[in-house]
């Protein structure tokens, strides 16, 4: 596959990308079977990959189960009308065996099935809107529905996470990969 130019951003191949990418971009085709179009865009700069890729980690081992992770990276995804991210994170729902139904809720910003679930969104949107000037009402209801202050921290983590492919796919357009065209999203 050649690499391809997407708003002067390139999709990069391993050939293709900076040197320090390489082996970043291998990481990526072991673990998903292939290079996602995201991470080959992110390739043009060695760090932000590599900070992606342990941000993503780190993440995906913090306190969160898959839902309430799903719900932090949906929220997000969502608010920053990501056209990558949130099909891309339908199929890792999927893949986690999340509830349909929860994620139909968060694509389509209704109400959650489950309350907890419910205060973890309106708490990411919170941080998101009003970059992490939430008042300490809305910070004791969030810990009324079960959340602790480590809860509320990773929030922060994950919305980092989502932060640097929410905003790189925003710039280069960045199309879908074939795997999550079935869960195009608008």
């Amino acid at each position: 596959m050649s690499n391809v130019q997407t708003s002067e951003l390139t999709i990069h191949t391993i050939e293709s990308a900076p040197e320090n990418s390489k082996v970043l971009l291998e990481k990526s085709r072991k673990v998903y079977g292939h290079i996602p179009n995201l991470h080959a865009v992110l390739a043009e700069s060695p760090g932000l990959l590599e900070a992606y890729q342990i941000m993503h980690q780190l993440f995906a081992n913090s306190l969160f189960n898959n839902e309430e992770l799903t719900v932090v990276w949906q929220t997000i995804n969502v608010e920053h009308d990501c056209h990558y991210c949130v099909p891309a994170h339908t199929a890792v729902a999927k893949a986690m065996k999340v509830d349909d139904a929860i994620t139909d809720a968060l694509r389509n910003q209704t109400e959650l099935p489950i309350q907890k679930l419910e205060a973890l969104r309106t708490m990411t949107l919170l941080m998101v809107r009003n970059r992490g000037n939430v008042s300490q009402d809305e910070i004791e209801a969030f810990y009324d529905a079960g959340f602790t202050k480590r809860h509320l921290l990773e929030i922060i983590l994950g919305l980092a996470h989502k932060t640097i492919s929410n905003y790189t796919n925003r710039i280069a357009e960045t199309p879908l990969d074939k795997a999550f065209e079935k869960y195009a999203w608008n």
